[in-house]
């Protein structure tokens, strides 16, 4: 029942374009999040998912402003404020929280959430959005945040990566 409410929550954000995987990963960057609130909500750990979503977003648009013009930054169309990659940083965020902290005991769903931001990083490559090392980037500070408890509202800190075997 958790699953489906989440997966649904996942699919409301479903954009209009021309290419179904471009489009697959922006809903991914806004329903993995969505579905990873969801389950904040449901454990009563609000306040340190809002901080560390807060925290990496203003990461990645930080970097995106800061290596401006640089060589890293620059997209393939050309278009500058490419680096870090912002869906896949979202996507990775919330397929993170979901795997370590709503779906610890269901290796399958973990897997399933890091597929999808996977995917998302992937539809920006073969959209022309990101470059590979734009993307990589992008998931390594969503993970990061994502895996990570501040322990605001709780006892302590930790971090915490899904899909325990």
């Amino acid at each position: 029942m958790k699953l489906a409410a989440m997966l649904s929550a996942a699919t409301l954000a479903l954009p209009v374009s021309a290419d179904p995987f471009e489009s697959f990963g922006t809903t991914m960057k806004y329903g993995l999040p969505l579905a990873a609130a969801v389950c904040a909500v449901d454990q009563d750990r609000v306040e340190d998912f809002v901080v560390r979503g807060a925290l990496q977003a203003a990461l990645v648009l930080g970097m995106k402003r800061y290596f401006d013009g640089q060589p890293i930054s620059r997209r393939p169309s050309g278009e500058g404020e490419g680096f870090p990659s912002g869906h896949t940083a979202a996507a990775f965020f919330g397929a993170s929280d979901l795997a370590g902290k709503c779906f610890d005991d269901q290796p399958e769903a973990g897997a399933l959430a890091y597929g999808a931001a996977g995917l998302t990083g992937w539809s920006r490559v073969h959209a022309g959005e990101h470059t590979a090392q734009q993307v990589w980037t992008g998931a390594l500070i969503g993970f990061s945040f994502g895996a990570a408890n501040f322990g605001i509202g709780t006892e302590g800190a930790s971090f915490s990566v899904g899909m325990k075997f």
